[in-house]
């Protein structure tokens, strides 16, 4: 059943594309996926990267387009269409999109903080040190009861943007925002890249990153990287994609852009993986470094190495350090609001409440629960919150997706509206990757991930993973059996 109630409809083709990319393109994409082909045979990687682009990126944005666009509707309330009792599985995963909103902020805020010590370098001489006292903390759990009062401050101020950002009806509220943060974030990245390729040991950076490595092919987990990096790296499965879709207007192409979102964001982080290393390639050169000691995942490499790189630039590192930062926080809030959008679109069709209500009361919350990532134990604690969520709960959920829409759900009815008023056209083809080889390939993946999460908990972790499952649970039956009020009045 369709359900054209939804007064939200994006009035350009650029703000849609525009929001999403900019929900697409997040901080992983500037400080993961470099160090994801580094450590996955290198140039090596570029093939199970692309196989994964056309068998699992693409298809699967195809069919969240196709379905947000035909039902426009939320996602919990196409899901109940389908079958009540799938309703469950809606909102589990909207929830736990919500939940990875709370901490994923308070990692922006991170940024927002080296944002204001890039001005001056407040980081000093040990880059290590002041992270640990200033901004993460530690993995020891005696300073779980103190607050990082820099954090604290920076998690407010973001959830506060996030807020005004989006509590906007969605073209003066996401879709500005998104056609003046997205040209500025490729902007600065592309300054930061050309400056970094024109550095003295960039070839260093650059060879050390392509290297390929042709055994890698018969790894498993090379291909299992690359799946997961198109999957995150394209918020697949996260129902952002959806719910964007869903406010397209009639007429609209859909396969077309996927495709130039899907470009837009493969191209930008393997510009920004040559920037990257170029940068590191520089260091390397100057400072007779190896390479491999420079090399790190994360908040690793953008808190600790980089500063470390730009106290020793001089006056180039005063201009490339506030330049970096900027990028990470435009690419933070940007997705940020994406991931915000599904829990409001399914709160406001559940409750039948204003956006800016809705808006209002979610960020609140967010924000009050955002404040326990603000301790001591901040960095530890996102890093296991963050492993369980992506290991176990939305490579689960994306599969159990991928069951649904492909066995369930009348998929070969979206075919029509995917071609309708698109020139790039899908079939049978696209139809049999959806039900035969993405499920397969999401549930090794998700058997990969839960053994190696449970193989390597420790018992504090082991706590974190049953409250967050438990509190999902919990919420995911109370809004089910919350009387839907949005066919009231």
């Amino acid at each position: 059943m369709i359900n054209n109630n939804n007064n939200n409809q994006w009035n350009s083709r650029i703000a849609f594309l525009l929001s999403m990319i900019g929900a697409a393109v997040g901080i992983g994409n500037i400080w993961r996926y470099s160090y994801v082909v580094y450590s996955n045979g290198g140039g090596t990687f570029f093939i199970p990267y692309l196989v994964a682009i056309l068998i699992m990126g693409i298809p699967f944005l195809i069919l969240e387009y196709g379905i947000g666009f035909r039902h426009k509707d939320s996602f919990s309330n196409i899901l109940k269409s389908i079958n009540p009792k799938l309703e469950y599985i809606s909102w589990a995963l909207v929830l736990t999109i919500y939940f990875a909103l709370i901490y994923y902020l308070v990692i922006v805020s991170w940024d927002l903080v080296y944002l204001g010590s890039s001005l001056n370098f407040n980081w000093g001489s040990n880059s290590t040190l002041y992270f640990l006292e200033n901004v993460g903390g530690s993995s020891n759990l005696s300073n779980m009861t103190n607050f990082i009062i820099p954090t604290l401050i920076s998690t407010v101020i973001v959830w506060i943007m996030t807020w005004y950002i989006s509590h906007k009806d969605l073209n003066e509220g996401i879709g500005k925002a998104s056609k003046i943060l997205i040209p500025l974030l490729f902007g600065i990245m592309l300054i930061i890249i050309v400056f970094a390729l024109t550095l003295p040991g960039a070839n260093i950076g650059i060879n050390t990153l392509l290297k390929p490595d042709w055994q890698m092919l018969l790894n498993v987990n090379i291909w299992l990287a690359a799946f997961s990096q198109i999957i995150f790296s394209l918020s697949m499965g996260e129902s952002i994609s959806l719910t964007y879709a869903s406010y397209l207007p009639e007429g609209s192409k859909l396969t077309s852009n996927v495709l130039i979102v899907v470009f837009a964001n493969c191209a930008f982080e393997v510009c920004t993986a040559f920037g990257i290393f170029s940068i590191l390639g520089y260091m390397s050169y100057t400072s007779g470094t190896p390479m491999t000691k420079l090399v790190s995942e994360g908040t690793g490499l953008v808190f600790i190495v980089f500063p470390m790189i730009f106290n020793k630039m001089g006056i180039i590192g005063h201009i490339l350090a506030p330049l970096l930062f900027i990028s990470i926080l435009f690419a933070g809030i940007t997705s940020a609001i994406a991931v915000f959008e599904p829990m409001i679109n399914s709160t406001i069709h559940k409750l039948n409440w204003s956006r800016k209500k809705t808006v209002t009361i979610l960020s609140i919350v967010g924000c009050i629960i955002s404040l326990i990532f603000t301790t001591g134990i901040s960095s530890y604690l996102i890093g296991i919150v963050d492993t369980f969520i992506i290991d176990f709960c939305i490579l689960l959920l994306i599969a159990i997706q991928c069951i649904i829409f492909g066995w369930i759900y009348d998929i070969e009815g979206v075919i029509p509206v995917l071609n309708e008023n698109d020139k790039v056209k899908v079939g049978k083809t696209w139809m049999f990757i959806l039900k035969y080889i993405l499920p397969v390939f999401l549930f090794i993946m998700w058997g990969n991930g839960v053994y190696n999460l449970l193989l390597n908990a420790n018992n504090f972790e082991l706590l974190v993973y049953i409250i967050i499952t438990v509190a999902i649970l919990i919420l995911s039956y109370i809004f089910i059996n919350i009387k839907d009020k949005s066919n009231e009045s």
